[in-house]
Order: structure tokens, then C-alpha cells, then sequence
């Protein structure tokens, strides 16, 4: 019979390397049904860990790791880790506001050796610890479990360059789960795996090395060995490309099978050279709807609504339009019907960016780089110098790691590359490593590049057309999920305070802002992008409560700002509301400040700024996050409040 309770009756991890087989066996399946459990319930990555079960239990049962070093990569690899290092207890709280984060967090626990949020960070990071131990005269192991794609990015080939250069004692574990090395089959390669991880060849391998080393031309007859036992080890097995990066290599071995685990992990452990062990697993493993469709429950949405309301009571005005990315998605696929020079880019993110259809429908003009953010924008930079328009759509997140190709590759050459971030602004349960918080500071700093900000799927379609149509680089920057639709009804008595362009979306033109209400104030709001919409909402409820009416403005741009209108606005105003959902520093508001400032317009304008504080975000419900930093409507509805107060005293109001 098998046991159960496992995870309440062990101590955690100490227990582990004591247990019998079968009691393993019984703990593996006790960690799928939690993880099972928990992630259809509160969302997050459930393929990727489920794939990773056998393989937690073997690293548990080989290192000590409180004084060896884990680094998973990617981190949505980690949840049966978090089960297994003293967080069973809490783990019903994964990815809930104020509970454990979905991936590794070193201010979470000790056991946490590095965070990783973004892929093929985690052999840099482990050689780097390697060489602090070797420094500090430590013994311990390093090892970094790199897997779900990540070995393909450029970041993980450099540090495997590095590290095999360097020779330092490091064990990299690949888990190849059909994503990153394609599979290898047959009796041969199964036979060669076996000797080629047996510990004593391994050892025999150095020791005939050193020996031979020291006789004359020894160094010769070393370096055709190693030639010929390459040669032969590439026909049959994919160990040619890590012998390549000085790495000694183990494997492939099934990454399920724990006994077979322990026992190469154990003499990895034995080795004082770089080790690459090779491990199989099958994404997904042990739910079957996640097996037979692993890139659908990659990463799976709560199912338990938020415990909190984004910015009014559900209702009317609820969202209700198709979502910016299948917007984003569908308009593309419709401009690229007529136009045979638009060619999509993504790294890894066919689904997430909305251009599975694009793909499907345009496959020579589609291309998926894997998790290389840096090469796609200089491969989109190379389409470009040749008459083609090229879009990259990526997470607001990662575009980050292309900083760099955005401004050599594509700005400084001025050329017509569309950028699209998705996931731009707080994007919830992710939390800090994938919030978009940051893409407003850093592309506007950078010449030639426009930047668009739409405020519904309306209007992102349009400034879709628009960026294609620059004749220079631009940047259109859109949140995760579906954006707000007036309630039209409930607002009748305000219609002739609402604007047209609020209701018929305008096609944009560079440097000019829209009105969305005509206040009856010297109060006013002018906001950039997701946030637009409630700034509406926000000043019509007040007006509702108060009478009192501010004007709202959305920028629609943030560079070129619409300039002639701030200084109009500056003008004839007398307080003013500035609102976005990137960061503070160096954001939209500082863009609209610099403006001023540069114009002599401060003196006198009472300014108020709500945004993203000069903190990192947890993860949490967007709502809830969107109300602790005062940028939902209840938060505007204060800043008017305040903004109000100040223009009374002045005798403005």
C-alpha cells in the first residue's frame, strides 16, 4: 500500500536522502496531486514542474541544499522544490497575494539559491557562485537545472563557453523535456549512455589523460583519442556539442526513473571538471491532459476569481472586448493579407503575443527565435534593411534584454521596425520579474523611436496601422488582458461633457493628444495608455458625487509627446493629474514634467502624479496591485480629491 501524508509527516527536505525507493515512489505522486490541486485552482506553470517531480526528489537525496547550490532555470520549474524545502504548508498560497511566489525567491527561503525569472540565466549565475566557493576554499556543489527551452538562449551558450574554459567543478543538469534537444532514440545510444556515465570510465578518462600528458607528444596522442571518441560518441548520442564546451557529459538518462537519478547525479558529484548531465523528461507527466497538450497547460489561469475588484463594482462597464493581444493578433493577420512585407517575430511566445494565427496563416513570414530577445531584434533589424516590416512582439519583461539591438541595431540605423510589448505594466500573479514596469523609462531615452500607448483594443488596432506606417522604428505597448468598455448608459447625463474621440476612436497622428471629457473645472487629468479609460470612470464619479467635473486628456503618444496640447493644457488649467501604469522615474509623468520644465509652464500648476513607486511589485491579483499603488479608480478618485482641496485654497476651483 502506499504511504500517504508524506508531505505532513516528513521533515522536510532532512527526511529525503533516507527514504526507500517506493516510499519515493509514493512521495512523487503525493507532490503531483498537490501541485495538481493547487494550480488548477490559483493558476501558474503546471506542465513544466509536474516534468521536473523524480528529478527534485533525486537533487534532494544527492545535495545538501542548504549548503550546495540549486538553481533552477526556468524558475516556473520550481513548485515541486518549494513542496519539498519546507513550504508544503503554505504552498495553498501559491501565487496568491502576500503568499509564496511562483518561482525561486531568495528572500522567500534559504533553500533558494538564486532567483530566476527569466530564462537561461542559470549557468552564469552557478559558475559565478562556483568561483566565490573555489575563492573561499569551499567544497560544496553547484549545480544549475537548466531546461524548458532556456539552453537555446544566447545568455546559457555564452556561460557554457565560459565555464568550460574555465574548468571550474560545475554540474549543469539539461532537462530536456522535448523543447530545448530533440529526443534521441535506439539501442546504441542507450548502450552508450550507460558506460559513458559509468564512474569508474569517467575516472579512467582523467587518469589516462594525465598519464598521457606527461610523455613526449603525449599531449598528441590525448587530443586523438578525444578526436576519435568524439567522432563516434556524434553519431549516436548529442554529447559532440557539450564535449565541444569542455564539459564532460552524462547521458541521456530518464528523468523519471529515480534510482538511475541518484546514481549519475552521485558520480557527477565525483568529478572535479565542468559535468552536463542529460536528463529526459516528459512535460506534464502524470496529468494527462497536460501531457497530450503541454504547451496549453504550460501556464494555466486561476480558476477562483480575484478577491478584489480592479477599479468599480462589476457590471456594464466590466471588461468586455476581445483582449489586446487577440486583438493585436487579429489586425496584424488582416494588414498582412494585403501587405506581403510585414513579417512577424517572436522568442517563444507564439501563443502568449496572440500570433498563433499569424504563424498558421503566414508561415514564411513568421519566425519563433526561441528565448533569444536579442538576436530577434537584430534578425528583425536585417528584414528591415531590406525593404521588409518587420514586428516583434514580446513581453514588456523581456523586451528588456534587447536594450542594447533596439538602439545600435535598429534606432541608430533608423530603421522601420515595429516593436510590440505585450504584458506592459503590472500583469498580476508573475509578479516582479514579469511585470512591465519599466519600457516607458527606457524607450523614450532612445532617438528615432515613437512610442504609442493605446487605451483600448479600439484604439491599439489603429496605432497598429500607425506604427506600420513610420517611417522610422516605433514601440506600441499594450497590458495583459482585455481592456475597459464605457458603460455609456449609466453616464447618459455627462454626454456632452464626453468627447466623440472617446466613443469613435481617431486615427492617431504624431505629437496629438484626444479630449475624452470637457470638464467644468480648471482640474484636469492626462493620462498614457491602460490607464485612460478609468482616469474617465474616475472623473465621472466624482462628478456624480461632488458636481464637480475634471477634464481628461490621453496622451495617445509618449514621444513624440503632444506637446503644443500639455502646453495648452498647462495654460489653462490650474491642477493637474497625471496618471500611468509604468514607473515614476523616468516615465510618462517625468516626460510631461521635463516638457513643462523646459517651457517655464511649473509655476503656479499644482501637479499630482500616480503611477509604479520606486519599488519592485509583488505578485498578486492585478486589481489588488493596481489599488495598493493608487493607480485604480478609487486611487484617481483620491488624487482628484486632493487636487480639488489644493485648487480651493488657491481660488481656482
Amino acid at each position: 500500500m502506499p504511504e500517504k501524508n508524506l508531505l505532513k509527516t516528513l521533515r522536510l527536505p532532512e527526511d529525503i536522502p533516507g527514504l526507500q525507493p517506493r516510499q519515493k515512489q509514493d512521495l512523487a505522486q503525493e507532490l503531483r496531486d498537490e501541485i495538481i490541486r493547487v494550480v488548477t485552482r490559483n493558476g501558474g506553470h503546471l506542465a513544466p514542474s509536474l516534468g521536473v517531480v523524480e528529478l527534485t526528489i533525486a537533487l534532494l537525496s544527492c545535495f545538501d541544499p542548504l549548503k550546495d547550490s540549486i538553481i533552477w532555470d526556468v524558475g516556473h520549474q520550481s513548485y515541486p522544490w518549494k513542496l519539498l524545502t519546507g513550504r508544503a504548508q503554505e504552498f495553498d498560497t501559491l501565487r496568491r497575494y502576500g503568499g509564496l511566489s511562483g518561482f525561486p525567491n531568495r528572500s522567500e527561503s534559504p533553500f533558494d539559491s538564486f532567483g530566476v525569472g527569466h530564462a537561461s540565466t542559470s549557468i552564469s549565475a552557478a559558475l559565478g557562485i562556483a568561483a566565490a566557493r573555489d575563492l573561499s576554499k569551499g567544497r560544496e556543489h553547484v549545480v544549475a537545472v537548466i531546461g524548458d527551452g532556456a539552453l537555446a538562449g544566447g545568455m546559457a551558450l555564452e556561460a557554457l563557453n565560459q565555464a568550460g574554459g574555465m574548468g571550474k567543478r560545475l554540474i549543469v543538469i539539461l532537462n530536456d523535456n522535448k523543447m530545448s534537444i530533440s529526443e534521441n532514440t535506439g539501442a546504441i545510444s542507450r548502450f552508450l549512455s550507460r558506460n559513458l556515465s559509468r564512474q569508474t570510465l569517467m575516472h579512467f578518462k582523467q587518469h589516462v589523460s594525465r598519464v598521457l600528458s606527461r610523455l613526449p607528444k603525449g599531449d598528441s596522442i590525448v587530443d586523438i583519442l578525444r578526436k576519435g571518441e568524439i567522432s563516434f560518441k556524434s553519431f549516436f548520442t548529442p554529447g559532440v556539442l557539450f564535449e565541444a564546451f569542455q564539459f564532460n557529459y552524462i547521458g541521456p538518462i530518464n528523468g523519471h526513473d529515480i534510482p538511475q537519478l541518484e546514481k549519475h547525479i552521485e558520480a557527477a558529484k565525483l568529478l572535479d571538471t565542468p559535468v552536463l548531465l542529460h536528463v529526459r523528461t516528459r512535460k506534464g507527466k502524470g496529468y494527462v491532459p497536460a501531457e497530450n497538450n503541454p504547451s496549453l497547460f504550460h501556464g494555466i489561469p486561476a480558476s477562483v476569481p480575484d478577491e478584489i475588484q480592479i477599479e468599480t463594482p462589476p457590471g456594464k462597464n466590466a471588461p468586455t472586448g476581445p483582449g489586446f493581444s487577440k486583438a493585436f493578433g487579429r489586425a496584424l493577420c488582416e494588414l498582412a493579407e494585403h501587405d506581403p512585407k510585414i513579417f512577424a517575430i517572436t522568442a517563444a511566445m507564439p501563443d502568449g503575443t496572440g500570433l498563433q494565427e499569424f504563424h498558421e496563416r503566414f508561415p514564411g513570414r513568421f519566425a519563433d527565435v526561441g528565448i533569444c530577445e536579442e538576436h530577434a531584434v537584430t534578425f528583425a533589424a536585417g528584414l528591415a534593411a531590406k525593404g521588409y516590416r518587420p514586428v516583434v512582439a514580446i513581453y514588456s519583461t523581456f523586451m528588456q534584454r534587447a536594450f542594447d539591438q533596439i538602439i545600435h541595431d535598429v534606432c541608430l540605423q533608423n530603421l522601420p521596425v515595429l516593436f510590440c510589448l505585450d504584458r506592459a505594466g503590472l500583469v498580476g500573479e508573475d509578479g516582479p520579474t514579469h511585470h512591465g514596469a519599466f519600457d516607458l523609462s527606457w524607450l523614450r531615452t532612445i532617438p528615432n523611436l515613437s512610442i504609442l500607448a493605446p487605451r483600448d483594443e479600439n484604439i491599439l488596432i489603429k496605432d497598429l496601422k500607425a506604427g506600420l506606417s513610420m517611417p522610422g522604428p516605433a514601440a506600441l505597448r499594450y497590458p495583459r488582458g482585455t481592456g475597459r468598455q464605457m458603460d455609456t448608459e449609466r453616464f447618459k447625463p455627462f454626454a456632452q461633457a464626453i468627447m466623440p474621440c472617446l466613443l469613435t476612436p481617431s486615427v492617431p497622428v504624431p505629437g496629438k493628444s484626444d479630449m475624452l471629457v470637457r470638464g467644468n473645472s480648471r482640474v484636469a487629468v492626462l493620462a498614457a495608455g491602460q490607464r485612460a479609460l478609468p482616469s474617465v470612470e474616475a472623473a465621472l464619479l466624482y462628478a456624480e458625487k461632488t458636481g464637480r467635473s475634471a477634464s481628461v486628456f490621453d496622451a495617445r503618444w509618449v514621444k513624440p509627446l503632444p506637446e503644443e496640447h500639455i502646453t495648452e493644457i498647462a495654460k489653462n488649467f490650474d491642477a493637474l493629474l497625471l496618471a500611468e501604469d509604468n514607473a515614476l522615474a523616468g516615465g510618462f509623468s517625468s516626460a510631461v514634467l521635463e516638457l513643462l520644465a523646459d517651457r517655464d509652464l511649473l509655476s503656479g500648476l499644482s501637479i499630482k502624479r500616480l503611477g509604479i513607486p520606486d519599488r519592485f511589485i509583488p505578485h498578486g491579483p492585478v486589481r489588488r496591485l493596481r489599488a495598493d499603488v493608487g493607480i485604480n479608480i478609487s486611487g484617481m478618485i483620491r488624487a482628484l480629491d486632493e487636487l480639488f482641496a489644493r485648487a480651493e485654497k488657491g481660488g481656482h476651483a
